[in-house]
């Protein structure tokens, strides 16, 4: 048996640096924990995520003068809306949730503040519930953007920042959706653990946020499962803390889990 602990690679090499950890090991391990905040239950699942640019081109001309321009920006304007629309009519699962697509950015560029726009750009951010995958999301947003009448081109960012290492790690900007069935044997083992741990049936659970199981599980198809110290809202805020008496549960629990999937814990 051999595992692989999991808490995040952050910034520096994303997602599929956790399988760049993984690789070093002589074997696939069985399992991988990563320990993301769960409130101790355990998590087998969360959505994927897409991310995309929407470019569109105009022509620059004198601001004085806009009608002798084409702005960039107001080509790209009712794609803002086209998208609102969509993430209403996304599908929606029992237990991961609903999908989801929203607008986190829009840029544009010009000669100067005195001209009109020649380039736009906005970023979606899309969460993908199960069932959906790359193609069929980018079939939709391509189908809104069409009905509204925006010509833009709609491309997926490749994610290649440097390590501290300098080492860079490139992969395009989608993490696919994993789900751990529930009758998964580390699944069995985790909440037996867990619950052992806590002094309490643990309950089975999924993440609204994404985390370097996208790797592990989704793209790489090593069972993946998340046990935490910490409530899920609370990560990454200005006032984020944790519990101590997560934090020694949860210690507790890895330990056991190690053990019962090794054969040695009972």
């Amino acid at each position: 048996m051999s595992g692989f602990g999991q808490y995040s690679t952050g910034p520096r090499l994303g997602p599929a640096g956790s399988w760049d950890q993984a690789s070093l090991i002589p074997r696939a391990p069985d399992a991988a924990i990563v320990s993301e905040p769960t409130l101790l239950d355990v998590v087998v699942a969360h959505k994927g995520v897409l991310r995309w640019r929407c470019h569109t081109k105009g022509r620059a001309a004198h601001s004085s003068q806009p009608q002798l321009g084409d702005n960039a920006i107001y080509r790209l304007a009712p794609a803002v809306k086209a998208i609102e629309d969509l993430n209403a009519r996304l599908p929606d699962d029992p237990f991961l949730g609903k999908g989801t697509c929203t607008v986190t950015w829009i840029g544009s560029e010009s000669p100067s503040l005195c001209a009109v726009p020649d380039q736009a750009e906005l970023h979606i951010d899309r969460r993908l519930t199960r069932g959906e995958t790359q193609r069929s999301a980018l079939t939709e947003i391509e189908s809104a953007l069409a009905t509204v009448g925006v010509e833009a081109e709609v491309y997926t960012p490749v994610y290649e920042e440097k390590a501290w290492t300098g080492l860079v790690y490139p992969m395009d900007k989608y993490y696919p959706t994993w789900v751990l069935e529930k009758d998964h044997p580390a699944v069995s083992g985790l909440q037996a653990a867990a619950s052992r741990t806590i002094g309490g049936e643990a309950e089975l659970s999924r993440w609204n946020f994404s985390t370097n199981g996208v790797a592990i599980m989704g793209l790489h198809g090593i069972p993946c499962i998340g046990f935490g110290p910490g409530d899920e809202p609370m990560a990454h805020a200005p006032n984020e803390r944790v519990p101590v008496d997560h934090l020694v549960k949860a210690s507790a629990f890895y330990a056991l889990f190690a053990l019962r999937m090794s054969g040695v814990g009972s």
